[in-house]
């Protein structure tokens, strides 16, 4: 199983650091969103920081992503090896601007991997010490968010935290196109859902539907509930003051919301 993990910072790095509870910072924090809404984007700022201005600032430790991006591209090129070998695609076509799934659900069958990659990192208490892992997917009409949330292991839920980041299908379409690299198309920040793909799955979701519009609050998944807050990101800006502000606001009520679920 191949898996994307990003890392900011190894642990050997952090010297003497005080112990999490001290440090304010999420233990597994949820990005999620349309695709391009700025998922990637937001962890690349958080990558950009020190360790000092990322946990003060947003409550986000040294950290490591999973997301299932590698996964879903991965069964794409093996349904490649397959037609080569002249047999029949099983999750996917092929075109010009990248794969669109033909499997409904095939997303939210993934689940399983995140509960064995997270729950593989979980059993290292040292990285949680200091750590925050963050944990990152798109999710569309077929296979919705609360679809694949509830698939999570409950260990996990119960120490977990959602930053929504909200755009529109349009914002959401237009920032695809507009990150499009052809030579990087199998990159996390680079690659296109392709038009029929978002036109077929992601041009509407159940985030709002499962939040019944609401701004922040729990998110009741197995009867655990997960605090939220969903930060809208429009218009897009790349300008440093206000990404702190944007970031930083939506984190401080999510954090609100986690300390006072304890």
């Amino acid at each position: 199983m191949r898996m994307r993990w990003g890392r900011s910072t190894s642990f050997s790095e952090t010297g003497d650091l005080e112990e999490r509870n001290d440090m304010n910072i999420f233990r597994n924090l949820f990005i999620l969103g349309r695709p391009a809404a700025g998922k990637s984007e937001f962890i690349d700022y958080m990558k950009k920081l020190t360790r000092d201005e990322r946990a003060s600032l947003f409550h986000i430790g040294e950290f490591e992503e999973v997301d299932d991006f590698p996964w879903i591209w991965e069964a794409c090129t093996e349904d490649d090896k397959r037609e080569a070998r002249g047999e029949a695609r099983l999750y996917s076509e092929h075109t010009e601007e990248g794969y669109n799934l033909t499997v409904p659900k095939f997303r939210s069958s993934q689940m399983g991997k995140f509960n064995e990659a997270i729950l593989k990192r979980a059993s290292d208490e040292n990285f949680f010490k200091t750590g925050t892992l963050l944990i990152e997917f798109a999710r569309g009409k077929d296979d919705g968010f609360m679809d694949s949330l509830s698939k999570i292991d409950l260990s996990i839920l119960k120490d977990a935290a959602i930053l929504y980041i909200d755009v529109s299908f349009e914002e959401s379409y237009r920032k695809n196109s507009a990150r499009y690299k052809k030579d990087e198309k199998g990159s996390i920040l680079f690659h296109k859902v392709p038009d029929k793909d978002m036109y077929g799955f992601f041009i509407e979701n159940d985030w709002k539907k499962i939040t019944y519009g609401k701004s922040h609050g729990y998110l009741s998944v197995c009867g655990v509930d997960v605090p939220f807050v969903s930060m809208p990101n429009e218009p897009e800006s790349k300008d440093d003051a206000v990404l702190k502000e944007r970031y930083g606001s939506a984190l401080a009520m999510l954090w609100q919301l986690n300390s006072g679920k304890r």
